[in-house]
């Protein structure tokens, strides 16, 4: 069972490292329901519990990913409204750590393959299989017709993350969600 504490750290670490600290920028995927009627959809509103919530309170990420979205919603003509909105938004957010072997190049063979030894680079270089271990995070964004209670339009990031930066973690989040977004291709009303 998880101690508050370990998915408080959880929380903190996940916050720093959404997809921001990478070598590259993070693959990102949208897609959305043909059938629904974007141009019906002229406010949004969030979900009760974010998926990024820690037992029962708003944790920093989902503070920072309210932020970041209401400023890419309104953006695009939505009005924020927390009574009775158009749209709902989630969000759930994970790290995991990932594993990445190369495999060593096969020895040599062929018609010089009786002199590979000679002409091996040095000991121990190019004989063993590299390993390289990282976490891997993801970010989603759901949008969900609240009426109908379906999701309308999902966003997804992954990418490696360094989870050893917890600077900037709010500006990191923004620049994500900003990401996300502009793959988003509606307007309010249109």
């Amino acid at each position: 069972m998880d101690t508050p504490r370990s998915m408080t750290a959880a929380a903190a670490a996940l916050a720093s490292v959404l997809m921001t600290a990478c070598a590259s920028a993070p693959d990102i995927k949208t897609d959305y329901n043909r059938s629904a009627d974007f141009n019906a959809y002229r406010s949004f509103g969030f979900v009760k519990s974010p998926g990024t919530d820690r037992r029962g309170y708003e944790s920093l990420t989902t503070q920072y990913l309210k932020s970041a979205v209401q400023r890419e919603m309104t953006s695009r003509g939505y009005q924020y409204n927390a009574q009775a909105p158009d749209l709902l938004v989630n969000f759930n957010a994970r790290t995991q750590e990932k594993v990445q072997v190369t495999p060593a190049p096969p020895p040599m063979m062929g018609y010089y393959g009786y002199r590979g030894g000679l002409y091996a680079p040095w000991p121990g270089y190019g004989f063993y299989n590299d390993v390289y271990t990282y976490t891997e995070g993801t970010l989603n964004i759901d949008l969900v017709d609240r009426k109908a209670m379906k999701l309308v339009w999902e966003g997804v990031a992954v990418g490696s993350v360094d989870t050893s930066d917890q600077s900037n973690v709010q500006q990191r989040i923004d620049k994500v969600v900003g990401q996300i977004f502009a793959k988003y291709p509606f307007r309010a009303g249109q």
